[in-house]
């Protein structure tokens, strides 16, 4: 047994079919040493080689197991890379025009703003012209009320001297007859 176990720790990793085998060999060439072995020693090399390719088979099998847990972890995650991708893709797809209207809205405002200046200013002479304009147009208006308030007194003593001037001419008439 000490042997054996002598055999597995010094035998580098292997493939286990081919690690049983060498062991196979080792075992029966140990016992070709010791002729005299009893078959309590044969059967008990018999158990531990069968043992051994049983742990052997259960370790291959183990690792096919997580071989394939591995594979299947790493189909999962190639399938989530994709799904991310196309997630960033699409989050780019809709900053992408979205940047392109608010940029051209921006140039559409500059370009109004632009505009706005010189009518800005146009308004302004417009209103300064305007509030002349109807500054002057106040002083006539006014200038015509005072005309047409003289208009009237002249025109109420003109008619009051040829009231006289009538009241005269009949009192002179008046005194011929």
């Amino acid at each position: 047994m000490k042997e054996m176990q002598a055999i597995e720790t010094s035998q580098p990793t292997v493939a286990p079919a081919v690690h049983s085998r060498q062991l196979g060999a080792q075992l029966s060439g140990s016992m070709s040493f010791s002729s005299q072995m009893s078959k309590e020693d044969e059967e008990m090399s018999r158990t531990a080689l069968s043992a051994f390719r049983a742990k052997e088979e259960e370790i291959e099998k183990k690792k096919m197991e997580i071989r394939e847990r591995v594979q299947a972890q790493l189909g999962r995650v190639e399938e989530e890379t994709k799904r991310l991708a196309l997630i960033r893709e699409e989050l780019e797809g809709l900053a992408d025009p979205m940047r392109k209207e608010v940029a051209l809205v921006r140039k559409k405002i500059d370009s109004v703003n632009k505009e706005l200046k010189p009518l800005g200013h146009t308004v302004q002479k417009k209103e300064r012209e305007y509030k002349e304009a109807l500054e002057a147009f106040n002083e006539k208006n006014r200038e015509k009320v005072q005309l047409i308030t003289k208009l009237m007194e002249l025109v109420g003593e003109s008619e009051k001297m040829r009231m006289k001037k009538l009241e005269e001419l009949s009192k002179n008439i008046d005194s011929i007859h």
